[in-house]
């Protein structure tokens, strides 16, 4: 069965909206990450919003630039209640109860299936026990406002799995939910 692993950017304050405002300039070892995570997927699954930035971006973007040729061609799943129609390529739409969707995309064959941003969508599948991992990039900044990861309430168990300090002085640190 394939994973399914997120991989966010979250502020020392828990905020994880609007990241490219506040994060750390992106250098080779964050991109070494990144191509460590997108190395064991075929498939991404993607909110609304990051949807429609990544559109808006990506498809415009040289397939020269590795990220650009990944997420042009790879299968991106996109988990919507509103949209009714995808125009970047080898998108589609999930339809119906996302629980449901997760659980059959997740049977499908391939390899994992990556969630880059999203933090509403992650944190829905994290509660609904279907997010495999959790890796968050701790950015040595407190940006004070803003859309948090876990702002519900809601108790969720993890056990960390890998931690490393990073020369630009975030923290890669990757867990494993274990129940609520």
């Amino acid at each position: 069965m394939r994973l399914v692993k997120a991989g966010l950017f979250i502020s020392l304050d828990g905020v994880v909206e609007s990241p490219r405002d506040w994060q750390q300039p992106f250098d080779a070892q964050i991109a070494a990450i990144m191509d460590e995570g997108l190395k064991d997927s075929d498939a991404i699954l993607l909110g609304t919003n990051t949807y429609l930035q990544f559109a808006g971006f990506w498809p415009t973007a040289d397939d020269s630039v590795p990220m650009a040729k990944y997420l042009n061609n790879t299968t991106k799943y996109v988990a919507s209640s509103t949209l009714d129609h995808l125009d970047w390529a080898n998108s589609t739409l999930l339809h119906g109860d996302l629980v449901s969707e997760v659980k059959r995309i997740k049977t499908l064959p391939g390899k994992n299936i990556q969630i880059p941003g999203s933090p509403r969508l992650v944190y829905s599948l994290l509660a609904a026990g279907l997010l495999d991992e959790l890796a968050l990039m701790i950015q040595p900044v407190v940006v004070g406002t803003g859309q948090r990861l876990f702002d519900t309430g809601t108790r969720i168990k993890l056990e960390q799995t890998d931690a490393r300090p990073l020369d630009n002085g975030s923290v890669l640190v990757v867990y494993r939910p274990t129940g609520t």
